[in-house]
């Protein structure tokens, strides 16, 4: 009897064992696939593309059927994709774009198959289909934009549901719910149809959630409410200590170089907007990487707004001038800046017909930034008024 016993009281021990040793085994690859992704989103962040694309493929070999490494590929692609400077670039990057996001949300519903409950999955596969979102509304396939937001809704809240701490979820939401706000009426009166009615409020507290408490989406988050309250808002001091965070962590982006040069002015402080554009400059002229003469329309475009805040409109328009003289597919968005500023500058000159001009040309730039485009639309029926302090 006492045989027996010791017997069944080793058996139970080494199935305890083995139990908590695949536990600790599963738990272990976990560790490592989110620290894959962690990595390469923060190569990413810095410009290192190479580094974070070799960092993410070995999230994705470390579990090929994981949904999640393939959006996290998808989205790099199209961050990518919308930096590129050469045409055969941004292609190639098209196509690993829209290649990722498919492998993500096939995976992503295999799993979901399994377990209807997977929130991990729900989460991946609406990660997915906002990066092949974002690339329909740059080429303007209206037919994808429709087809691919179907139930994108439906799959950000089915991962909140399942994981109420995944505050990345909180990003993607407050990104539909604040962008979806700023669409022309009609468009914005089928999103809220089709996907999720735009809340501007709900969207800056959702996405603030994100940029405090997020884990792989939480700098993206950052960038995201920085370009908001600088651009949507116009409140750039609420912009500045995500700008000024983004800036240290990840020196080697200038985007947020230009982001923080651009707060820095708004906000009157022209001595350290000057310092940051003139290392602009210093880096552009030595080709440093991964800085390089594309750049020059985005430093004349920043210059031109710091001396436009500072009043000094003749030497502002030469900047913007500038500007416009590059009609490359890539400066489209600092095209769009130069003519609505431009337009502003005659508006506070008196002279409205060729504001209008200039607002006019904004909306007519493919590509253009969308904040440009509602100050074009806003200027054509109201002047433009400088606010006194």
């Amino acid at each position: 009897m006492k045989t027996k016993t010791f017997i069944l009281v080793l058996c139970s021990f080494f199935v305890i064992l083995f139990t908590e040793s695949d536990t600790e085994a599963g738990q272990s690859q976990t560790n490592q696939f989110n620290s894959y992704l962690r990595q390469g989103i923060d190569k990413a962040f810095n410009l290192e593309t190479d580094d974070a694309n070799e960092y993410i493929k070995k999230a994705v070999e470390l579990e090929p059927e994981n949904p999640a490494g393939y959006a996290y590929l998808a989205m790099l692609n199209l961050i990518s994709y919308e930096m590129s400077f050469e045409l055969n670039d941004r292609d190639a990057k098209q196509e690993a774009l829209l290649h990722y996001a498919k492998e993500a949300i096939t995976k992503g519903e295999k799993r979901i198959k399994n377990n209807p409950h997977d929130d991990q999955a729900y989460f991946a596969m609406a990660l997915a289909k906002i990066a092949k979102i974002q690339w329909a509304i740059h080429q303007k396939h209206y037919f994808t934009i429709a087809q691919e937001t179907s139930n994108i809704w439906d799959y950000l809240e089915k991962a909140k549901e399942g994981n109420p701490q995944n505050y990345d979820a909180c990003f993607l939401m407050g990104l539909l719910h604040y962008h979806l706000y700023h669409l022309p009426g009609f468009i914005r009166f089928l999103s809220s149809s089709f996907i999720v009615a735009g809340n501007r409020e709900k969207g800056l507290q959702e996405l603030e959630m994100a940029a405090q408490k997020g884990d792989l989406l939480r700098e993206l988050a950052q960038a995201e409410l920085s370009l908001a309250y600088l651009n949507f808002e116009k409140q750039p001091a609420k912009a500045l200590p995500f700008a000024q965070e983004l800036r240290k962590r990840f020196p080697n982006n200038y985007n947020f170089s230009f982001v923080l040069g651009s707060i820095f002015s708004d906000v009157h402080r022209y001595e350290e907007a000057s310092d940051i554009a003139r290392e602009i400059e210093i880096n552009i002229q030595a080709g440093t990487p991964p800085f390089g003469p594309q750049l020059q329309p985005r430093y004349n475009q920043l210059m031109g707004r710091i001396l436009f805040n500072q009043g000094e409109y003749d030497q502002s328009m030469e900047y913007f001038h500038s500007v416009l003289t590059d009609t490359s597919f890539y400066n489209a968005r600092s095209r769009v800046w130069a003519f609505v500023r431009l337009g502003m500058i005659d508006d506070i000159r008196k002279k409205r017909t060729q504001a209008l001009e200039y607002y006019q040309k904004a909306l007519e730039v493919e590509e253009g930034e969308g904040s440009a485009r509602i100050e074009a639309k806003k200027y054509l029926k109201i002047p433009y008024v400088p606010v006194t302090n």
